[in-house]
């Protein structure tokens, strides 16, 4: 049986660096002026727009060819750093659609969307028009096919390899997207020559892995980028990529010494639906 899309209103959740580039970068019509305003927004999460220095978002979405009549749709954005900027910038002329685990599945999932529906609600100048779609993990269908110019995802690879649906989530994007279509994926990159199964549960992942993952699905890779590449990050930390910032698990321990490293060292991969 095909599973079915879950689409929850808001109301219903609450119930509930450089680049190296294979090819060009498609160009984003996006301004470096309109990049300004929306990093420099009040409604921005003082904490958040802090990690700029690390995430480069204006560099990371102009290398993704992000444009404001697109749509957009962001694979569990957690407390919704992107959404600060995407749900804004999309809001008059494009669609900004937030995938989240459903809500049904766990005490996580539900805490995990209520949090983001109060961050929405909050705020309905900015994120009055998000649109917020629910999907099961093992059969996830975040859209109806063919219907998102560019799905995006932010250090999310790990925990679907670590839960064992990674194939059926790249699937998911696949179908979703457009032909010609982007999926933009960065995430916390394992030392070089690493396996899968190295870095199980630390949150790191070889670049040629996930690559592997998103051609078994279809895709062609169409660039790679250093735009968040961190040397300092040395990978080797018993607790993970959560030693570092943001998380700093081992709380004051050694605290100013993983801040001085920053966050951690990701890969930026740009891949294409293939055009039929």
């Amino acid at each position: 049986m095909k599973p079915a899309l879950i689409v929850l209103s808001l109301t219903a959740l609450l119930g509930t660096g450089s680049a190296m580039a294979t090819e060009a970068a498609p160009a984003s019509t996006v301004s470096h002026e309109q990049f300004a305003t929306l990093l420099g927004g009040n409604w921005r999460v003082p904490q958040n727009a802090a990690r700029d220095q690390y995430r480069h978002p204006e560099q990371t979405l102009a290398f993704f060819g992000l444009r404001p009549d697109q749509t957009v749709i962001e694979i569990t954005p957690g407390n919704g750093w992107y959404s600060e900027l995407l749900a804004p910038l999309l809001k008059d002329k494009g669609r900004y659609v937030a995938a989240v685990v459903d809500p049904s599945t766990s005490d996580y999932a539900k805490k995990s969307a209520d949090s983001l529906k109060q961050k929405y609600t909050a705020d309905p100048t900015h994120y009055g028009k998000v649109e917020v779609v629910a999907y099961a993990p093992q059969a996830p269908v975040f859209g109806k096919p063919g219907s998102a110019d560019t799905v995006l995802t932010f250090r999310n690879v790990h925990n679907w390899v670590d839960a064992g649906n990674e194939a059926a989530t790249f699937k998911g994007f696949y179908d979703v997207l457009k032909p010609g279509g982007t999926l933009g994926v960065v995430d916390h990159r394992a030392k070089p020559g690493t396996t899968a199964k190295d870095n199980e549960k630390n949150g790191y992942l070889p670049t040629d892995y996930v690559i592997k993952l998103a051609q078994n699905a279809g895709f062609t890779l169409a660039g790679e980028s250093d735009i968040n590449a961190n040397p300092k990050d040395t990978k080797d930390y018993p607790d993970g990529v959560w030693t570092l910032p943001p998380a700093l698990v081992k709380g004051e321990q050694d605290k100013a010494k993983f801040l001085a490293i920053g966050e951690s060292d990701r890969m930026t991969l740009r891949f294409i639906k293939s055009a039929k």
